[in-house]
């Protein structure tokens, strides 16, 4: 891997990761909550609530005392993988920002939580799993597969690693009816020539389906992503100085990243679909 990767330039340049640990320390000198942490770790459209629903499909598919082994590509700053874990489920986080990785093990170690032992971190391409054949239970991508030039081999990736019978379950950006209006910067990329991969969901699931996945459900989440997009925009636009936000992660650049969201969810540039797959 090597020492700079574009992609992990874009997530880790405005990145204050010393700040947010030293913010986190003063406010929370007892550790965070998973709910405290979200503003921060959950950088998802839906936040927390989104996790929540992956996670209810993920339970109700897996048993996690007999296939605990959960591979999150495009980890981040890890909320996804901390609720997994209080659920039971041993959580790999695979991120190509190593900044990523490192702050989300910081976070993790600060929270009060009996099930840490639950959590692992690498750093790495999945276009290339540093994992062998069958060796996940459920592969889960969460605003991840957006960033991916080579969406189908990823999904070869990830079919590889699971084993016969394994679970793959999306919350993802895909384009809409009006991509072509997609207003940057967006949290995932500045450009349209920078980053963004976003696929329709017709070609998703055509891909899923090439690569020897069985479509099992698949929801159009738009309308209840808007609508939160739009609360947590409100949010954002308050005096009130919040003890964590987006800001810390992307600078001043999500102003504006927060704004291009509500507008490219409103204008049909942009759908946000859950999908659930098995092998």
């Amino acid at each position: 891997m090597p020492s700079f990767h574009p992609l992990a330039d874009h997530y880790q340049r405005a990145l204050r990761a010393d700040d947010v640990l030293a913010q986190i320390d003063a406010h929370y000198p007892d550790g965070p909550t998973l709910h405290q942490l979200a503003p921060l770790d959950q950088l998802h459209i839906g936040g927390v609530a989104a996790s929540s629903r992956l996670l209810e499909r993920l339970s109700a598919s897996l048993d996690a005392q007999t296939h605990p082994k959960v591979l999150d590509i495009g980890a981040g700053l890890g909320g996804l993988m901390r609720q997994g874990a209080a659920l039971g489920f041993h959580m790999t986080g695979l991120d190509i920002t190593h900044g990523f990785n490192a702050l989300n093990k910081a976070l993790s170690a600060r929270i009060q939580q009996p099930d840490a032992h639950l959590l692992s971190w690498v750093t790495g391409d999945a276009s290339a799993l540093p994992f062998a054949d069958n060796s996940f239970d459920a592969v889960l991508f969460q605003h991840s597969l957006l960033n991916m030039p080579d969406a189908a081999r990823v999904l070869a990736q990830s079919r590889r690693v699971l084993r016969p019978g394994g679970q793959l379950i999306m919350h993802e950006v895909v384009s809409g009816p009006h991509v072509a209006q997609l207003r940057f910067p967006v949290p995932w990329a500045v450009s349209l020539e920078q980053h963004s991969h976003l696929l329709s969901l017709i070609e998703l699931t055509q891909l899923l389906e090439a690569g020897g996945f069985a479509i099992e459900h698949v929801d159009d989440w738009s309308d209840t992503a808007l609508a939160w997009r739009h609360r947590q925009r409100q949010k954002e636009q308050t005096p009130r100085q919040a003890v964590l936000s987006p800001q810390w992660v992307f600078g001043e650049r999500f102003i504006s990243m927060g704004k291009n969201l509500v507008d490219n969810l409103a204008e049909g540039a942009i759908k946000v679909v859950e999908i659930q797959a098995s092998c």
